[in-house]
């Protein structure tokens, strides 16, 4: 059986300092790779099978033994099986994390980049496309939404917060690995969409159309939304086939961009899964 890799105790170590650069999005985009805090993260990544290179954990804090099946796979036989299972000291824990009070284990992962022809290859897709949603809370609550309504991908668009920042990966709440997420040019994008019959359909409290009349079953739609503060962007809004509001009985000016998602995915949903009856 094969032991854990040696312990390391410093956070001057430089293998220590290059996971921590993680934070930073510049070095996430340099090496392709991201940082997962935390036991959820960490058994979503491994039961995904997304590839770690690195689980270290707190040999103290008895974390491991939420981990026995994965430990015994990785250790059994003579050669390697996924990441390398590193111990380290509480210190490294909080160098590489972004909460004041981190778990006792975080993983290094690395990037699966997206080939964009990929949104076109499945049948009546459902796709969430974000044009310019800054809040890190919002990309992640998206991408969650869309992996639990079952639709075929959400795209990143110019001026979108990061995938990989730790604010979105935890709202994500492990959903980034069950739903392919890719970013790209909506302005390239958009229009090979149209020009394949796809429909794409734009948010807008102007809207004359209702999310509920409008037909999501009969063939690919392709949902955008827009920035918190100004919707759109002129750009994206000329590309835009259609309209669509969400109707309010009550009092408020609007929804948060990732409840309106969350509605509009889950109707689209509602839908399909009726005419599949």
């Amino acid at each position: 059986m094969r032991s854990f890799e040696g312990y390391l105790g410093s956070v001057a170590n430089p293998r220590v300092k290059e996971w921590a650069k993680l934070r930073e999005r510049k070095h996430r985009e340099r090496e392709g790779k991201f940082l997962l805090e935390g036991v959820h993260l960490v058994k979503e990544a491994l039961d995904a099978g997304w590839p770690l290179e690195v689980v270290a954990f707190d040999e103290g804090s008895g974390v491991l033994e939420q981990f026995a099946p994965y430990v015994e796979e990785a250790c059994a036989g003579p050669g390697r099986s996924g990441p390398a299972w590193i111990p380290v000291s509480p210190d490294i824990i909080v160098k590489c994390s972004e909460t004041g009070t981190p778990q006792p284990i975080f993983a290094v992962a690395l990037k699966r980049p997206l080939d964009g022809a990929q949104l076109f290859e499945a049948d009546r897709s459902l796709v969430a496309v974000l044009d310019g949603v800054q809040d890190p809370g919002n990309v992640g609550t998206i991408v969650r939404s869309a992996a639990a309504s079952g639709a075929t991908a959400v795209v990143l668009g110019k001026g979108t917060a990061d995938l990989y920042n730790p604010k979105t990966i935890r709202s994500t709440m492990g959903a980034l690995f069950h739903v392919p997420v890719l970013e790209a040019d909506l302005d390239e994008l958009l229009p090979q969409a149209s020009e394949r019959g796809i429909a794409v359909v734009g948010t807008s409290l102007q809207a004359a159309q209702s999310c509920y009349a409008y037909d999501f079953g009969a063939r690919s739609v392709w949902l955008v939304l827009g920035n918190e503060g100004g919707g759109l962007s002129p750009q994206v809004a000329e590309l835009v086939e259609s309209n669509v509001t969400i109707p309010m009985s009550g009092r408020a000016e609007s929804l948060n961009v990732a409840m309106a998602a969350t509605v509009l995915l889950f109707e689209a949903q509602r839908q399909r899964g009726l005419q599949n009856d």
